[in-house]
């Protein structure tokens, strides 16, 4: 049965889910929201095709990790006679004629560690959302795949007939598989495989070296540091929500969505992590991706959602081809969200962008041309932060005036009134904070509620929901305020679940949620922080890490009976989550000592 015990390996590029026996379930080509080439994770309902295995007779257990401060995953298979067999899998990435290279590319190199095992291999790649199979030609060394749209090809030193036959045989030397596009190696498969895993190994190991971190959890941060970057497509800068589609929030519930494109509403918290982290060439990479949005933007509308390449249109639509994550359909390809009014997206790209007026490590700062592109952002904040719409939560059948989304609309035009004063742009301070009180004035005359003695999650409304813990984060409120404290206390008693904190009290269009959305459980976290309860987040920070799979990834949810994880996978806002937190919690460098 599939689980999300799954490692990822990528170059920004491309990805691929490898499970804990070395197969490669979820893999899309060319890009992060191409056709899944392997995508049995989704489970295929015409024949047993999808994946990329390496079988060995009669297997006991497996054993996987990633190398330290990198990248490659290794995945150790022990048989019924003591035989161990190492499987690693990577995609390359490193710095060749004075720029990255990362190609369309994932290598996979299979190894005897004791013994001479018997290994079957298995390679099944479709297309078209597993509907169909490739034709399949054969060269000498290599198998080429003719799709639809492409044409992929596996240069190996394993005997073809092996392959194309899937024929058991002794493994008493160490092989190599090639997997790219239909192009000839200039190189042996096995050279190239070593060259490139070297290559790749000491970039990422490089590309550690000049992280910040904290103190304490240096190897939690360092993995999901790594993995943000993995979800990072260089070539426009976006940064993908989660490199699946349609994996349930919650068993059976309908709940699936497709999450490789990029979000508006996440931009400040990544560019936040990424800022603690001191990634600067990929947080100025998402700014200028950000910047574009904002440049072509009309009349300064943004949608919620923009796919990695900048395209408005994400259709939304079900597949008959794939039955979905363990047979919980419907597979959604697209997503309807790109349509829905959602108003808290100006206060994130505006606070988002806000980094590049105060940074002075990036190559192109922030000027007076950017700041006029961001004030018609905050124009339609002004107008719009009364209004009703989908809120945070991207609800479907109804709309509302959410808090969050007046909050972020709020601190579109505060970030406006610091970004005018740092340009000397007096008046224009004055006339962003002008707007920026009134919507402040609003929020605490309609959002608060004084019957119950906290804000609630619409104007009006009654209940509660976490997105409220962030007003301390967004500074509309110090920790210290008796109605943050008030908010808090509510927050505990309606949404805590154990040790996890669900989204929302009320209903929603499919009805209670049934898991914890983890980085709520995060925004929970630096909230006890904030409140200078500090005990009792660090205690907490260490259940979550303690949540996270073998390999020390998130996905989006969590049962918070059983521990198990849901939601599309790897989910970039838990992995930021665990990042702030961590940052905020770790003892400094000079207390440490």
């Amino acid at each position: 049965m599939s689980n999300l015990d799954l490692a990822v390996i990528g170059n920004c590029n491309v990805s691929a889910l490898i499970d804990a026996r070395a197969r490669m379930v979820w893999a899309c080509l060319p890009r992060f929201d191409g056709d899944p080439v392997f995508c049995s994770l989704l489970n295929p309902v015409a024949g047993d095709t999808g994946y990329f295995a390496v079988e060995v007779r009669e297997m006991v257990r497996t054993r996987q990790s990633y190398r330290r401060n990198s990248t490659i995953v290794v995945t150790e298979i022990e048989d019924a006679e003591g035989g161990v067999v190492e499987v690693v899998d990577f995609a390359p990435r490193f710095k060749q004629f004075g720029r990255v290279f990362r190609p369309m590319m994932l290598i996979r190199t299979v190894r005897p560690v004791v013994g001479t095992p018997s290994i079957r291999i298995r390679l099944r790649p479709t297309y078209d959302y597993g509907s169909q199979k490739p034709q399949i030609t054969r060269g000498s060394n290599h198998v080429r795949y003719v799709m639809a749209d492409q044409t992929l090809r596996l240069t190996t030193d394993t005997p073809i007939t092996y392959v194309l036959e899937e024929t058991e045989f002794i493994l008493d030397d160490c092989i190599t598989f090639v997997l790219g596009p239909d192009e000839s190696l200039e190189h042996s498969a096995r050279d190239v495989g070593r060259t490139f895993m070297e290559q790749t190994d000491e970039y990422w190991r490089e590309w550690c070296r000049y992280l910040s971190v904290p103190f304490e959890w240096q190897d939690e941060v360092i993995r999901a540091a790594i993995t943000l970057k993995m979800s990072n497509f260089e070539e426009t800068g976006a940064i993908i929500a989660a490199m699946t589609t349609s994996i349930p929030e919650a068993p059976g519930t309908g709940r699936n969505w497709d999450y490789r494109f990029c979000w508006l509403r996440d931009s400040y918290f990544v560019v936040h992590a990424l800022n603690r982290l001191g990634v600067t060439r990929t947080m100025e990479g998402y700014l200028q991706y950000i910047t574009n949005v904002v440049a072509t933007a009309h009349d300064g509308h943004l949608q919620p959602v923009y796919s990695i390449t900048r395209q408005n249109r994400l259709i939304e639509f079900t597949l008959d081809s794939l039955r979905g994550y363990r047979g919980m359909g419907p597979v959604r390809i697209g997503n309807d969200a790109h349509r829905q009014t959602q108003n808290d997206g100006y206060g994130s790209v505006i606070m988002a962008c806000t980094q590049a007026f105060f940074d002075q490590r990036l190559e192109h700062p922030g000027d007076r041309r950017l700041f006029d592109r961001l004030e018609p952002l905050g124009e339609k904040a002004v107008s719009l932060w009364n209004s009703p719409d989908a809120g945070l939560w991207e609800l479907r059948t109804r709309a509302r005036v959410h808090t969050y989304s007046s909050l972020m609309c709020w601190a579109a035009c505060d970030r406006l009134a610091k970004i005018a004063r740092r340009l000397g742009l007096g008046g224009r301070a004055r006339y962003w904070r002008r707007h920026a009180k009134t919507i402040a004035e609003g929020i605490h005359a309609y959002a608060w509620n004084d019957r119950i003695g906290s804000f609630v999650e619409s104007f009006g409304g009654e209940h509660v929901d976490a997105s409220l813990l962030l007003m301390v984060e967004l500074g509309f409120l110090p920790a210290t305020d008796a109605r943050f404290q008030g908010t808090l206390k509510t927050i505990e008693k309606r949404l805590l679940r154990g040790r996890h904190l669900i989204r929302y009290e009320a209903p929603d269009d499919f009805g209670l949620p049934e898991t914890s959305f983890i980085v709520c459980t995060f925004w929970y976290i630096d909230a006890l922080a904030a409140a200078g309860r500090i005990d009792e987040a660090r205690a907490l920070f260490s259940d979550m890490l303690a949540a996270r799979n073998s390999v020390g990834l998130l996905s989006e949810d969590i049962d918070v009976h059983s521990g198990e994880l849901w939601g599309n996978f790897p989910q970039t806002y838990s992995m930021v989550g665990l990042i702030n937190s961590a940052m905020r919690l770790s003892k400094s460098w000079e207390e440490a000592f």
